[in-house]
């Protein structure tokens, strides 16, 4: 079903991200990653305010493998 779409703003496209506009059946970006980040990490819009009195982020990860890409292209 088509949308209509009014203004947007791009910031930035990593080197695995996908920006598409239209219509779409899939899609599927071929890169994984793990981030740590405290309260107050990745806010978005243009005058983003916090306020974090202490902020500690818990690191421990037993996994092995988290996500594992299978492509068949």
């Amino acid at each position: 079903m088509p949308a209509i779409l009014g203004a947007f703003k791009v910031i930035n496209v990593s080197s695995g991200g996908v920006v598409h506009i239209g219509d779409v059946g899939v899609i599927a970006p071929k890169t994984t990653a793990k981030t740590y980040a405290g309260s107050g990490s990745f806010n978005t819009g243009d005058f983003p305010t916090t306020g974090n009195l202490v902020s500690s982020t818990n690191t421990n990860d037993s996994d092995i493998s988290d996500e594992n890409i299978v492509s068949g292209i």
